[in-house]
């Protein structure tokens, strides 16, 4: 049995839209696990912190931080904090930003947004075709992010959502069988055991995998 070679960005081979993105970050403050995918058929995929990540200054120090197993396709954005103009002030104007402009003190500069937060996604998450996840929003494991859903909200596990802003949908099973993946974990699981398992984990058995 051939173990995959994690350190490589092209999961298939002849398949250049389809990266492992954690081998595609360069940034201290984005954080992917293992066999997470992200698919771009308009841009290279491996732009996904210019084009995909946006906002994130590090003068905020928020994370971006994506756990085993998401999909993640084309087009998705995820929002970070310096996106969010201030709702505090009079105005949204992010006079703080050009400070030099209006004489203020640089060390104000974060006065300008309204900090949420890191954005975190759970494992074996799917987000969908251009959607969009806000600044800190949390979205659990085993979760659905449908096609074009602006996510404001934390998501909890195993539901899906969709809409602007999204909506809990339906959990995808019920809450024993939650409960019960919850603790199973198997994104921990050593790929030795995951690949003696897939039957199971891809017929839905639970129980098998208890």
């Amino acid at each position: 049995m051939t173990i995959p070679n994690l350190n490589k960005v092209y999961p298939r081979s002849n398949d250049y839209q389809t990266v492992y993105l954690k081998n595609v970050i360069t940034r201290d403050n984005i954080k992917v696990g293992d066999y997470t995918i992200y698919n771009d058929f308009y841009n290279d995929p491996r732009d996904f912190e210019k084009n995909n990540v946006l906002y994130q200054y590090s003068v905020n120090n928020d994370k971006l931080i994506i756990e085993k197993f998401c999909s993640i396709a084309c087009g998705v954005k995820f929002l970070m904090t310096s996106g969010n103009h201030t709702i505090k002030s009079l105005s949204t104007y992010t006079f703080p930003i050009f400070y030099e402009e209006w004489g203020l003190d640089v060390s104000h500069i974060t006065d300008a947004w309204d900090n949420k937060g890191d954005i975190v996604v759970g494992n074996d998450v799917w987000i969908g075709y251009d959607s969009i996840i806000m600044s800190g929003v949390k979205i659990g494991d085993g979760a659905i992010i449908g096609t074009r859903a602006v996510v404001t909200n934390d998501v909890p596990p195993y539901a899906i959502t969709g809409g602007v802003p999204a909506k809990i949908i339906k959990k995808r099973f019920s809450d024993d069988v939650i409960s019960k993946l919850m603790k199973i974990k198997w994104w921990d699981w050593s790929y030795e055991k995951i690949r003696a398992n897939i039957q199971y984990i891809q017929s839905g058995s639970i129980d098998k995998l208890e």
